[in-house]
Order: structure tokens, then sequence, then C-alpha cells
């Protein structure tokens, strides 16, 4: 047979399985329960194009990782069939830090062994656990989730339901590599996922000019924090924490300014000596303070502060104790209250105007964060602020990285 004539049909077949493996994508969300109010969803294959297309052009990368351990299994070998679309979901009338998703399994015997091999506890019945991550194997699916109370729940409507779910992919996300979703009855409003070089955008507009310039002017005050937010802001925050926060305090406007300091603090410790009497030890250890001030602004000031006194907020020094670093105070002033720490005044910075919350990296922050691994402070260490704006209808999250030789779908 002439080679010549064997080209095109390879060339078409090569085609063809680069569509299929790279592009082409099965958009029926299977894996979502219908009680979801929020939805993630990451564009796997797009992400992985994305992946494919920086290493093209990143040699440093080609070898890979020196100091990856061999023993380690990776993910394509851990039993889990690579979905299209990864679904992470929050349920209705739970808990905000609740997030589940749901995988399906090629095979479980193999994934039991990968959650092994990544040090997570057997606790009985299917269940795994590692810190704060819960894995339950249902049959040929894992169960995933910041906790397991919503497991049973998630197995009954998914796996048990005779109603099928009928949502797709085209709902949520349009061409970017992951969106966020709430879902409220009918209606979705959408904000999609951007991964950029060094910065990761959540937004649901591209228009942010005014919001992006809201950054630089923010940045020449140069603090750890600062944060102004409307009612609409306050409430939407609040719901996060406790629904009836804002209803009951009457709060409808906040600002704050926050800085970052080392301080030495005296432990006091008693012992004994060999004789039986008892002796004081004190023990001086650096520890990381934030200095700060913030403004409630209240429809009704004098209600704000009946509720604070009722939860117990306000000890009799007006120290405002749900507020864990001390000492600080609490004054009742025109249209509301004011909080600021007293071993350190910071001042308020003036009112822009604008719903927006932005928080610098800073080292002292990471050397107060002692919990995290080594690879969750190598990922914190390269940022260099985060940013949340609102402007009307417009929202925009902004997670800026430092400059670096790599792109972040590389670093991370």
């Amino acid at each position: 047979m002439n080679k010549k004539k064997l080209i095109a049909p390879l060339i078409l077949l090569l085609a063809a399985a680069i569509y299929f493996v790279f592009f082409y994508t099965d958009k029926t969300l299977k894996l979502v329960p219908r009680n979801a109010d929020a939805v993630v969803l990451i564009d796997v294959k797009k992400l992985t194009r994305q992946y494919i297309s920086n290493l093209v052009v990143h040699p440093s990368k080609w070898s890979g990782s020196k100091t990856k351990d061999k023993k380690e299994i990776s993910l394509k070998d851990s039993g889990i069939r690579i979905p299209d679309f990864l679904q992470i979901f929050h349920l209705k009338d739970t808990r905000f830090s609740e997030w589940y998703s749901v995988v399906e399994l090629k095979d479980p015997q193999k994934f039991i062994t990968f959650l092994k091999n990544h040090h997570f506890v057997n606790k009985g019945k299917d269940l795994f656990q590692k810190d704060q991550i819960f894995i339950k194997i249902e049959g040929e699916n894992g169960i995933i989730g910041t906790s397991a109370s919503a497991f049973e729940t998630i197995k009954n409507q998914l796996f048990q339901s005779s109603g099928k779910n009928t949502l797709t992919a085209d709902q949520f996300i349009a061409h970017t590599a992951g969106s966020i979703s709430f879902i409220s009855g009918q209606k979705i409003q959408n904000f999609s996922i951007e991964l950029k070089a060094d910065e990761i955008e959540i937004k649901n507009t591209t228009d942010v000019g005014t919001l992006a310039s809201l950054i630089s002017e923010v940045q020449k005050k140069n603090h750890f924090l600062e944060a102004e937010l409307d009612a609409r802001n306050v409430k939407n925050y609040a719901r996060f924490f406790n629904k009836s926060l804002i209803d009951s305090s009457q709060i409808n406007y906040f600002k704050a300014t926050a800085d970052l300091e080392q301080v030495n603090d005296t432990v006091i410790s008693y012992g004994y000596d060999d004789n039986f009497n008892e002796i004081e030890k004190k023990t001086v250890q650096k520890i990381i303070q934030p200095n700060y001030a913030i403004n409630l602004q209240s429809s009704v000031p004098e209600k704000t502060w009946e509720y604070f006194q009722h939860k117990k907020w306000i000890n009799a020094q007006n120290q405002f104790t749900a507020i864990p670093f001390q000492p600080n105070h609490i004054d009742r002033r025109s249209g509301g209250l004011v909080i600021q720490s007293t071993r350190k005044p910071v001042s308020l910075s003036p009112n822009l105007a604008q719903n927006y919350i932005f928080i610098k990296n800073s080292p002292l922050l990471l050397s107060s964060l002692s919990i995290l691994t080594s690879t969750e402070k190598k990922l914190l260490s390269d940022l260099e602020y985060i940013f949340y704006g609102n402007k009307a209808e417009n929202y925009w999250v902004k997670i800026k990285a430092k400059k670096g030789k790599l792109p972040l779908i590389l670093r991370w």
C-alpha cells in the first residue's frame, strides 16, 4: 500500500484523538444534588490545555520535580475517573464552611490505597479522614467534603433518587477555566474564575475599571487590612457567620483599618522549688498582634450597644470581647460605635464611599500561622494581596500573586 495514502487518515485519526482527549466535554452535571445553593465548576480539560501550553514555553519544568517521592501514588493512578468538569457544591441550610464534591471511581480498591498513601485515617464503614477533609466511599463513587454531616443526604439524592438532575455546564460556565454560581430557585447568578499568569480573578463583569483604580488608591495607604462596606455588603458577609447578627444589631456600615506587629508576650506559670515553695516563672514569647480601628454605623446605635451587651461582648471595662485580640476599647459615637486597639492605636483611613476589602500579604502573617504545612506556607508566601470590590451589581475578587519566573499554574 502507498505510504502517502496512509498519511491523511492518520492525521485525521490523530486530530480526532486530540479533540476527544483535550476538547470534547460531557456537559451533563450528574454529581450536583437538587438542594445545592452554590456550585463551583472547574473545566478540567481547559485547565489541562492551559497547563500544557504554559509547560511548552517553560522548559525548566519539563524534567518535573526532582524531590517528588517515587513511592507516592499520583492522582491519575489513584483509581479516580478524571471528570470533564469537577463539580463542587454547597447545600442549602448547611454551614458556610461545608463544601462537597463527588468523584466517580474506576477502581475503589486503588482509591483506598491512594488514601492510605496520603495518610487518611480509616474511621470505619468506608469513611476516611485527614485533618478537615472527609471521604466516604459509596460503591463506585467517592463523596468528599469538609464535613461528613451531609454524606447521607448526598448519597440519597444522587445514588438512590429516581429523579434526574437536569443541570448542564452551560448554565454555569462560559469559556473560562472555572466558575462559581449561586442558585436561588430558578435563578442562577454566575461568576467566572480565570487563572492568569500571576493572578486569579472571580467576577461577573468585564468592566472592572473603577474597581481596578480603587486597588491603586487603597495600596497607597500601606495597611495590612482596609475595608469599607455598605448595608447590603455587610448583610451579605454576615450570612456566612451569623444570619441574625445584622438584623439584631442594626449595623448598616462597616469600616476597618488594621496593621500587624510582632510583640513580646509574657506568660506567667507557677511551679515548686525543692522545698515545695511555690515559685513564679515568667516566659517571654514573641506573638503577632493586630493594631486596628473599626467603625460600625447603625440606624439605631442604642439598640446596637444593647445587643452587644446582651451577647456579653462588652465587659465592665468597655472592651469588645468578641474580638479576641486584646486590649481594645469600644465607644459610642454619633451614628454608631468605634472599636480601637489600645496598645498601639490606629487611625481609620478616610471614607472612600466604596465597597471593598483589601488584605495585603505580610511576612508576619505567615510566621503566625504555625499550623500550615510547608506547601500551604509556600502558596501563601507567593501571594501579594487579595481584593474584593463591588459597585452596583458588579462584583470582582482579585487574588494577586508576586511576579515569578513561572506562571501560577506551574508554580502551584
